[in-house]
């Protein structure tokens, strides 16, 4: 198959959906397809460790130009390049793609919907206008996991049949498990790790407000590692800890490195992500893979995600994420069963079987594509 894919997620440094767009391109090209990347500027990072591809690269760095380029030169290049396939992996298909050629999109989270305040209005807007289209016009859709199909049907109830849910792989988090980075990043204790960006959506307030409640000698016993860059409308999160007296437990590590962030999953108690809205949440099994256990919400993807690997609490209870924190820190036979749980549930994200099964969908799409054009 010739593949080609919006591959503009790979222009900035590595997201959750940019890792998703890596990995299940650089297993669709050990399948044996050939793969087109079109992309509006020069990736991030070092080129040579992209999936092997043809890379189209345009000069499109400002938002007006990248859209110009996403809905006139995108589909221009595409046909040039006689695609059998082209795949949206992050919400979005060009409006006028040759009639040849069949379309996919992926949709990983109903964001723009169902938690509008916690997004940028610039991606909120984007999501609400293109989003839409780009369901509409494709010949096969993708979801991240059930929840985010449930929403998209419920949303889009035209779409029928032509949605799946394929849950992405797990990307195994490489690097030296030794203490010397603990204690380079301050850490000298134990202690409760979160991953992720610092914006509204991964409620670290309430997190924070919770662990504040905890008692001092729990504080004291494991401090709360925040490992993640900064986002958005948290300008002064250390205000926030600073107001709640918990300075002396709380670690900010900023932006971590792969092998950073091997040693903080390998040695901390447990993940606590007590997101308002995850599409996926690719936290939860790379802490599962480095055999710890996982608080998490109630709500959208994360109960599905986590399995029997983790605990369920109410985001938006101060009082649910504190008995949760409560019970990870002190329950030791809960504590054992949701270890001995953590590597199974991990294990049931593969990216090759997730390659394969979009494989699937993209000639389901071909086929609906060559149906339309004998008509």
């Amino acid at each position: 198959m010739r593949i080609g894919v919006d591959a503009r997620n790979l222009t900035t440094s590595m997201t959750g959906i940019g890792r998703y767009v890596l990995e299940m391109s650089r297993h669709l090209a050990q399948l044996g397809h050939e793969l087109y990347f079109y992309l509006p500027q020069r990736p991030y990072g070092d080129p040579a460790e992209l999936p092997a591809a043809k890379v189209r690269v345009a000069h499109a760095s400002s938002s007006m130009r990248r859209m110009i380029w996403a809905q006139g030169e995108l589909p221009r290049l595409a046909a040039e390049d006689d695609l059998d396939v082209f795949w949206g992996p992050a919400h979005r298909l060009p409006l006028f793609l040759d009639p040849r050629i069949a379309r996919v999109i992926t949709i990983h989270d109903m964001v723009w919907r169902n938690m509008a305040s916690t997004m940028r209005w610039q991606t909120w807007m984007a999501d609400r206008l293109l989003m839409k289209p780009g369901v509409l016009i494709a010949d096969e859709i993708v979801a991240d996991s059930t929840a985010t199909a449930r929403a998209l049907t419920n949303e889009f109830p035209a779409i029928g049949k032509k949605l799946s849910v394929v849950h992405p792989g797990l990307t195994t988090i490489k690097g030296i498990t030794t203490t010397d980075g603990l204690t380079r990043l301050g850490i000298a204790d134990r202690y409760i790790l979160f991953v992720g960006t610092l914006e509204p959506r991964k409620n670290l307030l309430r997190l924070l407000k919770a662990y504040a409640s905890l008692p001092e000698s729990t504080r004291r016993q494991y401090l709360l590692v925040l490992a993640g860059g900064q986002g958005w409308r948290l300008r002064d999160l250390t205000g926030y800890i600073r107001d709640l007296r918990i300075e002396p437990f709380v670690r900010l590590t900023g932006y971590v490195s792969d092998t950073d962030l091997s040693f903080l999953y390998t040695h901390a108690r447990f993940l606590a992500m007590p997101s308002l809205y995850e599409g996926f949440g690719f936290p939860i099994i790379e802490a599962n893979a480095m055999g710890i256990p996982v608080l998490t919400s109630n709500s959208s993807s994360m109960p599905e995600v986590a399995g029997k690997a983790g605990i369920l609490i109410d985001p938006n209870s101060v009082q649910s994420i504190r008995n949760g924190l409560e019970d990870l820190t002190s329950n030791e036979d809960l504590y054992a069963r949701l270890v001995e749980q953590a590597r199974p549930n991990a294990s049931r994200f593969d990216w090759k079987k997730s390659a394969q099964a979009l494989e699937v969908i993209f000639e389901k799409a071909m086929h609906k594509r060559l149906q339309l054009r004998s008509e």
